[in-house]
């Protein structure tokens, strides 16, 4: 008899992730990956396992005594408490920690379903050109990535068509920008389905890019009509030339009722067309099979047959903890572990004569102020998980910090593969000080250091190349 391949599944407990599940479990044992994973029941031929991507030793963890991972994560929604940072800078920390744990667990292939990517020499949305840079991290480290890119995907759940739903539903006449006339190819989330299973399967197209669309180009207003017609309703429209894209995705956001973090980054890529290219056309794989208009109806009887809303993500809650991402310049001839003892010299140099940082033998480092013993923060450097890519301290006393919660917080300096580029990162940060002190002294303080020290490494690498010619 042959094996049933192992595939670890992230996402598992969200939209595509959960239909993917139901699918793939008939012939594969399924590890099962949700930040959450242990509020699920474990069957034959799937295990439910915990999981934060934020934390290496996790992602290590998670993808143990897996052949395939399939990798369905974004973070276009706040991940703790406090979020600052970008989602580009979130998502790449997940995406490193992601490919590094999968070359340690000798992972066979990574399968991404991520967005069509455009040639149309117009310069990326932020969405877009993130999740080509998550595709480029995910490789980066040696294990073949099978990456499936799909355009708008039809279904109950989800966000893009829940929200092309609800403008219909909600308007009985319509503005339509420029954007609303763009192409795009929409795709049935059974077809999507497939293809993942496909990059699952088939090792002919592994280490490939391969775009997904339906059977029908079309532009958003043609679905918008569509939709429509499905629901009985005959909206008037209105064509503009003078909303943009930022006017769009605000009004979107206020019809809809759905996040900002959801609709910005969504609506910033309309500007593209989103069409399956011949470079990326895999016969079999790339062409699906069911219509916009049957992908839809079956979308929104759903929802008024067997009461499944059209809903999109909500906001989680969370325990008081931070997370703070930024990106900095790397100068050249620097590394991670370099810059992280440079930062806290630089600090002290900062805020001369109030803040003292000393660092031991050990690469302990101490921040404090002048007139007190007591440290404000004390960071314990992880040598047995640092590498000169990625330092990693824990913060194990101080001041600001609550010791008793404060289990798993820790700053990271990664640098991103193939960049001269630094992550800087606060993760599961629990701060002593009330939660509204906290906001409006400490995290603000910390945004405006950070700032002013990307500025300062954008300042020295200019110093060094000029040094250099």
């Amino acid at each position: 008899m042959n094996k049933r391949p192992v595939v670890a599944l992230t996402g598992a407990s969200g939209y595509i992730g959960k239909n993917l599940l139901k699918k793939i479990e008939e012939s594969a044992d399924v590890i099962a990956l949700s930040r959450n994973g242990d509020k699920y029941g474990d069957s034959e031929h799937v295990t439910w396992r915990s999981c934060d991507l934020y934390s290496m030793v996790d992602a290590e963890k998670a993808l143990e005594g897996a052949d395939i991972a399939v990798y369905l994560v974004h973070s276009m929604m706040p991940s703790a408490k406090l979020t600052q940072g970008s989602f580009e800078d979130m998502d790449v920390i997940l995406a490193d920690n992601f490919a590094q744990a999968a070359k340690k667990q000798n992972i066979k292939r990574i399968v991404y379903l991520t967005g069509i990517i455009p040639n149309d020499n117009e310069p990326l949305s932020r969405h877009l050109r993130s999740r080509f840079e998550v595709e480029n991290v995910l490789r980066a480290y040696g294990t073949p990535v099978t990456a499936i890119r799909a355009g708008l995907i039809v279904g109950p759940k989800g966000s893009s068509f829940p929200i092309l739903a609800k403008l219909v539903k909600r308007l009985p006449f319509m503005i339509l920008p420029k954007w609303t006339r763009m192409e795009t190819q929409p795709i049935a989330l059974p077809d999507v389905l497939h293809a993942l299973d496909e990059g699952m399967r088939n090792e002919s197209i592994s280490n490939r890019s391969i775009d997904v669309g339906g059977p029908e180009v079309m532009t958003y207003w043609d679905m918008m009509m569509k939709t429509a017609g499905i629901l009985g309703k005959n909206p008037r429209a209105i064509p503009v030339p003078f909303i943009t894209v930022k006017l769009s995705r605000l009004w979107v956001s206020m019809v809809t009722g759905a996040s900002k973090e959801i609709v910005y980054p969504l609506i910033e890529s309309l500007k593209h067309p989103m069409i399956v290219q011949k470079e990326n056309y895999v016969e079999g794989i790339s062409n699906g099979k069911i219509s916009f208009e049957e992908s839809a109806k079956h979308a929104l009887e759903s929802e008024r047959q067997e009461g499944v809303r059209l809903k999109l993500p909500q906001l989680p809650s969370f325990k008081q903890d931070v997370r703070s991402v930024q990106r900095v310049t790397l100068p050249q001839g620097e590394t991670a572990d370099s810059t992280a003892l440079y930062y806290v010299e630089w600090l002290e140099s900062l805020l001369n004569p109030w803040v003292r940082t000393t660092v031991d033998e050990n690469y302990r480092c101490r921040i404090g102020i002048s007139f007190s013993s007591k440290p404000l923060l004390e960071l314990s450097y992880s040598k047995d998980r640092s590498t000169t890519d990625r330092a990693l301290y824990y913060i194990t006393g101080g001041l600001l910090t609550d010791s008793k919660k404060n289990t798993r917080g820790r700053l990271e300096f990664r640098k991103i593969p193939h960049k001269d580029e630094l992550i800087v990162a606060i993760h599961e940060y629990m701060p002593s000080l009330p939660w509204f002190a906290y906001k409006y002294s400490q995290a603000f303080t910390h945004l405006l250091i950070m700032r002013l020290f990307s500025k300062h490494l954008e300042k020295r690498k200019a110093e060094v190349s000029v040094q250099k010619t």
